[in-house]
């Protein structure tokens, strides 16, 4: 069994920046892709970013020049760095892991979510 737990997030006034942490434990083979997806209220879920293992990133077009996200593979852990934080960067906000195993089966893994809230 795998877990990602994730950590960070909160209330933050537009404008400012946070970072949210996510490390994967459990019975973890290798992980492909580690990332962070939003969902806000009514909408539906959306990337926000993402980092292959050997640290090629893609990013929303949204958070293109404000956000950066890393990762640690030997901690099994992703960051992600968003500054210059605008109201519409309120949602819940997922890490997310693609694992491969010793077979080449893939699985999907997300962790429990993490509130950010902007205050403008």
């Amino acid at each position: 069994q795998v877990q990602l737990v994730e950590s960070g997030g909160g209330l933050v006034q537009a404008g400012g920046s946070l970072r949210l942490s996510c490390a994967a434990s459990g019975s973890i083979f290798s992980i492909n892709v580690m990332g962070w997806y939003r969902q806000a209220p009514g909408k539906q879920r959306e990337l926000v970013a993402l980092v292959a293992s050997r640290g090629s990133t893609n990013y929303a077009d949204s958070v293109k020049g404000r956000a950066t996200i890393s990762r640690d593979n030997a901690k099994n852990t992703v960051t992600l760095q968003m500054n210059s934080l605008k109201s519409e960067d309120t949602a819940v906000y997922y890490c997310h892991a693609e694992l491969s195993t010793s077979r080449g089966l893939f699985y999907d893994y997300w962790g429990q979510g993490t509130q950010v809230t902007v205050s403008s």
